[in-house]
């Protein structure tokens, strides 16, 4: 399918789904956790299983297991946009769809159960990381295309491992949420169904590429997400919270809510950094060993993950004077 044809049907997808939420109340309202303030559409991420819909259409006898998997999260995540779900419904859908998808890339006949068990924790762990992380304007869409622009970069320049259409769909998806949402007001939100499902979709991808490189340093390519989610996890188990309630303790919640940085700006530092990153990565790569690899690119990260016990600080020293 031509990508201008891709885009113009799924901005005509999206502006339906407007009516559709617009009917049926699907609306985001803000809270004192929130960082935003104004009534807004939800569930705008749906674009990403119109364009996962939009290849399977055209890829039926390969892209079954993938579509099968993202029609699941998707499904089971909309559900929850519109009415809350239980954490044991939504993981143990997430387990099934990873499941789908392990055995679609041959994951259990490849590696050794005890790899195949830690590839489920991180799998569901990055889908939910991703989760958490969606919570200003145009953070996920710009982040997404940064990912997603990177394995492209991989799988022309590097290492062939998938059909690139399958990347560009995704880029395309992100373009036109991008367009509603990378706003002073955001015309909608991506919800757990858009977050969910465009992880879903970068863990197929990484793990393909991981498998058919035998290398595991292409998960640097979320590694900025990963660092600010599992740090704040950590922060929050610290002070005895329900890591699974909502918050503002991410570093970009601080940037937005705390120290009231646009969001798009903020938005867009997370994917400058991140393409720096993944640029790091690529020219290293087979250049340094992979633990080499995660040093290098681990330990900046985690200093500058940092800076939020001092805003924090100089923000609750403010309050104080």
């Amino acid at each position: 399918m031509e990508y201008t044809i891709l885009g113009i049907l799924l901005m005509i997808l999206m502006l339906l789904y407007f009516k559709v939420a617009d009917r049926f109340n699907i609306i985001d309202k803000p809270n004192q956790r929130s960082s935003h303030t104004e009534i807004t559409l939800r569930g705008g991420g749906i674009i990403f299983w119109f364009a996962a819909l939009m290849y399977f259409l055209q890829h039926i006898e390969n892209n079954y297991f993938f579509f099968t998997g993202i029609t699941l999260v998707s499904l089971v995540s909309f559900w929850d946009d519109i009415q809350s779900l239980s954490n044991k419904i939504r993981i143990s859908v997430h387990f099934l769809a990873i499941t789908l998808i392990f055995y679609d890339l041959g994951v259990f006949s490849l590696v050794p159960i005890w790899e195949v068990l830690i590839a489920y924790v991180l799998a569901i762990g990055l889908i939910n990381a991703y989760n958490f992380m969606d919570g200003i304007n145009g953070i996920t869409g710009l982040y997404t295309l940064v990912v997603l622009g990177a394995l492209l970069y991989v799988n022309t320049k590097l290492q062939l491992f998938i059909d690139g259409n399958f990347i560009k769909y995704g880029m395309i998806a992100s373009l036109v949420f991008l367009f509603f949402n990378y706003r002073k007001k955001a015309k909608c939100f991506a919800g757990d169904v858009g977050s969910i499902a465009i992880a879903f979709w970068i863990i197929y991808l990484v793990l393909k590429l991981i498998l058919v490189t035998n290398s595991v340093i292409w998960l640097l390519f979320i590694a900025v997400y990963g660092v600010d989610a599992v740090c704040t996890i950590i922060h929050r188990l610290y002070l005895k919270q329900n890591i699974f309630e909502a918050h503002r303790l991410h570093l970009y919640q601080v940037l937005s809510n705390e120290y009231k940085i646009q969001h798009r700006l903020v938005s867009l530092y997370y994917a400058i950094v991140q393409t720096a990153v993944s640029a790091l990565v690529i020219f290293l790569y087979q250049k340094v060993n992979d633990i080499v690899l995660f040093v290098i690119v681990l330990t900046p990260l985690l200093l500058l993950y940092t800076l939020k016990f001092y805003l924090l600080n100089k923000s609750n020293l403010k309050l104080k004077a």
